[in-house]
């Protein structure tokens, strides 16, 4: 059971300021360091036009002249993207822009992920010479790819990266790739207002930019290029940038897009998937969308889930779609294989526990499944969490987690003589781990953790106010729908019901993974509580008809298989 406590009650001066909304949305935007009336309408009735200029990131003009003059002397142009569900929704953004502006001379390239890894690769980028490439643009890679960019301008060939990794940082000082224009707002004096866009947003930045200053010569309407914001959701979503500021509004209005997408092999996805599209939320883009755009590359070519995204016969983007949608069930079936395997070995290697970083490995695990695997070990593990398996041509190749208990990157730079190549977020990595070093990785790794001082202690989880069964009503959900899209930055309002006791507890779904209490409103309707992939022995609760027990649960709107139903997602029982 997660320790909890509630949030106190707001000053008094912000009852006031927020006096125009109900007591329970102030104390929300309060929470959420909303505290004026101006601020408070911004963040629920945010303004398209409140974005940022795309011109303030430094690099923009180099770039919208570049690929102008490009154009203009109809270059070969290379998209090269990351495969995840970020680099591909960027990928889809550029693909689209160059057709709508009648372009033709480009092409989509994504490097397998088990074959050729992260980030820019030297045989691709020879390739591309070979073919006559006069242009790259990365998506989602690149900054760090230094080596990788002298080698395209070796080549002749100009380089723009779209990126939001952390540079290279070397004694202190940042070193930059050798391009024509690094967009990157994670790079030093970038003068761009905010520093958390999606690689995909950067792109979308880009068109945004080439538009606002070439798009009538090309015949494009005024605001055509709101249609890419469905990619940038997913990104935003899918990559878990915060969704605050201009992610909040490029990802509310990238969801009013995706209500009405009209790509055929999206809406034959969520078809399949049983999600209607009139109602996806954020919930749907990142445990139902992104998966399956993420299984592509884990299981095979992450062109599959591109070109589902990208083309126009419907026949031919129904088959990718189906297609995706099998290889994700496959992959459960892996992971949860691999899960298994993991806690036995991690049981043999720390019995009680101690270790504050939990590294194991083992050959025969599948690289491309091991993000999504320390993901799941993250719920019994607080630390930072790194495996790794074997790839292709006997490369050790990692994955690491740390749920805010550390920064990742920066226990491998501790690190780094372990590693062949290493990078990401704070928050979750990749690497390449030295054969000679494997032998020692924890242990390294452990002092890592201790040297940097990272706290793993169990932080106690904040819900926002106590409710009772009674006041979970249409208008409570609908409040708290207008504070959506949640995320990083904005976690879904979390309520404490205790003493409540259900009337019925049963398990659902065709695999009976599934948990569901429903409790008796006083007036004789019902409310049910619902907990996906539990079971009741998952709680530390005794479950049962006529049980006292103390929930804390989101309140949420579904629309399963068309229907509305107001409930609660359980997150936790005692």
């Amino acid at each position: 059971m997660k320790r909890y406590s509630v949030r106190p009650d707001i000053p008094k001066k912000a009852h006031a300021e927020l006096a125009a909304h109900p007591e329970i949305v102030r104390s929300l935007l309060f929470h959420r360091g909303i505290t004026t009336a101006e601020a408070a309408e911004k963040f629920l009735h945010p303004v398209f036009e409140d974005n940022h200029d795309p011109f303030s990131l430094a690099g923009m003009d180099a770039a919208v002249k570049r690929i102008f003059d490009a154009v203009q002397n109809s270059e070969k142009i290379i998209i090269y993207s990351d495969y995840d569900a970020d680099g591909i929704p960027g990928a889809v953004i550029l693909h689209d822009f160059f057709r709508k502006i009648g372009y033709g001379n480009f092409e989509n390239y994504i490097p397998h992920r088990v074959l050729e890894g992260f980030g820019l690769n030297v045989e691709a980028i020879d390739a591309f010479a070979a073919g006559g490439a006069k242009l790259i643009i990365t998506v989602d890679c690149g900054t760090a790819n230094l080596a990788e960019a002298e080698k395209i301008k070796d080549h002749g060939i100009d380089l723009i990266v779209i990126d939001h990794h952390e540079p290279v940082i070397e004694n202190g000082k940042e070193i930059l790739p050798h391009a024509l224009a690094v967009l990157n707002h994670k790079k030093e004096n970038c003068g761009y207002p905010e520093s958390v866009l999606s690689a995909s947003g950067v792109s979308f930045k880009l068109v945004q930019a080439f538009l606002k200053t070439h798009g009538k010569e090309f015949g494009v309407a005024a605001g055509w290029e709101k249609w890419l914001l469905d990619m940038v959701a997913v990104a935003a979503v899918a990559d878990m940038v915060p969704l605050a500021g201009e992610n909040r509004i490029l990802a509310r209005y990238g969801l009013t897009v995706l209500r009405k997408s009209p790509r055929p092999g999206l809406q034959r996805l969520l078809s399949v998937i049983r999600v209607d599209q009139k109602h996806i939320t954020e919930d749907d883009i990142g445990f139902m969308i992104a998966p399956r755009i993420n299984a592509a590359s884990r299981m095979g070519d992450p062109e599959d889930a591109f070109f589902m995204l990208v083309e126009k016969d419907a026949a031919k983007a129904a088959a990718y779609a189906e297609h995706l949608n099998k290889v994700n069930d496959e992959r459960k079936v892996l992971v949860a294989t691999m899960v298994k395997e993991m806690k036995k070995a991690w049981q043999k290697v720390d019995p009680e526990k101690k270790r504050r970083v939990l590294t194991l490995g083992n050959p025969d695990w599948r690289p491309s499944l091991l993000g999504i695997a320390a993901s799941s070990l993250a719920d019994d593990h607080a630390g930072p969490i790194f495996l790794w398996g074997r790839g292709e041509g006997k490369n050790l190749k990692g994955s690491c987690r740390a749920n805010g208990a550390a920064d990742v990157v920066a226990l491998m730079r501790e690190c780094a003589d372990c590693f062949e190549e290493s990078g990401g977020h704070a928050a979750s990595g990749g690497f390449s781990v030295k054969f000679d070093a494997v032998a020692d990785l924890a242990d390294r790794l452990e002092a890592a953790h201790e040297k940097l001082g990272a706290n793993v202690e169990e932080k106690e989880t904040l819900a926002d106010a106590k409710l009772s069964i009674d006041e979970v009503t249409r208008e409570l959900a609908g409040m708290i729908a207008d504070l959506a899209p949640f995320g990083m930055a904005n976690p879904k309002p979390l309520f404490v019901f205790e003493n409540v006791t259900p009337v019925a507890v049963s398990i659902f779904g065709k695999k009976k993974d599934h948990l569901r209490l429903d409790f008796a409103q006083s007036n004789g309707r019902k409310i049910s509580a619902i907990a996906f992939f539990k079971k009741p022995e998952d709680f530390s609760a005794k479950l049962g008809p006529g049980e006292k027990v103390t929930l804390l649960a989101n309140v949420e709107k579904s629309h399963f298989l068309g229907r509305e139903e107001i409930r609660l997602r359980i997150v936790d029982i005692c």
